[in-house]
């Protein structure tokens, strides 16, 4: 089990790009062939700039769609990501900003449309998160930090964008393998991620008449620049799951392919758990 970094109290997260990943995550595996399932489509997703969201963004593009990425201030990793992006022959369009506000959520979504003329994809990712052992070492400044970030922001940029989105579009919202089995040292963070849960199957109800779907993503441990900057020893990362490893963003961005495309469209409501074979409830 991987070893909680010491965080000084009422800390920031350190910009993801100043960690050192051995090995560097696998952000699309090379063999990937992409068969136009979202060609001409446009995706918004937030938390974009790397990991999990830099692979969705590349595998989307890889699959014909235009993207859009939202991302706080990791400039570098983002450029990274719109030249895979374009590398793909697609365009992407990157947007800095605080998904904590509901100004700058509504901003984004206008700079959005603006640019593409239309969106079909929305994907929720963004998160942050901040190890303590005990609760009462958490501070309410963290607690609301990171439900703003992590539950928040998602009403924010969905009421935002649902006025743009056309019948049969698509709506993912990841969540964690925490939010169904719990973290002992994540407790805030996994509250926020079964939020996410509730808020995904609330939401699919609220908006399946408009045949709009709403699904989601409770990733396990996946080798992301979140883990690195979130724990001193990640030597044994993700090895107590059934196959015995962490996995890759290349692992889990096919599921969000599955959950945009025309191939779930009888699918709402519900979540892909891309975990490493953990068995878990919902």
């Amino acid at each position: 089990m991987a070893k909680p970094k010491e965080f000084p109290k009422q800390s920031q997260s350190q910009p993801r790009k100043e960690y050192k990943m051995h090995p560097q995550p696998e952000i699309i595996r090379a063999d990937y062939k992409g068969s136009g399932k979202l060609k001409d489509k446009v995706a918004l997703i937030t938390g974009g700039d790397s990991g999990i969201g830099r692979s969705v963004a590349v595998h989307f593009a890889r699959e014909g769609a235009h993207v859009a990425i939202i991302y706080l201030n990791e400039d570098e990793d983002a450029l990274e990501t719109r030249k895979l992006v374009e590398k793909e022959g697609r365009k992407c369009f990157i947007i800095e900003g605080d998904l904590r506000k509901e100004a700058f959520c509504i901003s984004a979504i206008k700079t959005c449309i603006s640019e593409f003329k239309k969106l079909d994809i929305l994907v929720n990712n963004a998160a942050m998160q901040f190890p303590q052992d005990k609760l009462t070492q958490i501070a309410a400044r963290q607690l609301k930090k990171t439900f703003q970030t992590n539950i928040f922001s998602y009403f924010y940029i969905t009421k935002a964008a649902l006025p743009h989105l056309p019948k049969g579009s698509s709506i993912i919202n990841t969540s964690s393998v925490t939010a169904y089995r719990g973290s002992h040292h994540l407790l805030d963070y996994s509250s926020t991620k079964g939020a996410i849960v509730s808020f995904t199957r609330s939401l699919s109800a609220n908006l399946a008449s408009k045949n709009i779907r709403v699904n989601g993503v409770a990733p396990g441990p996946i080798w992301t620049p979140l883990i690195p900057a979130t724990f001193d020893d990640v030597s044994d990362f993700g090895a107590d799951t059934p196959l015995g490893r962490a996995g890759q963003p290349s692992e889990v961005a096919p599921a969000y392919v599955f959950l945009a495309s025309q191939d779930s469209s009888y699918i709402t409501g519900q979540f892909i758990h891309v975990n490493g074979g953990e068995i878990i409830g919902g």
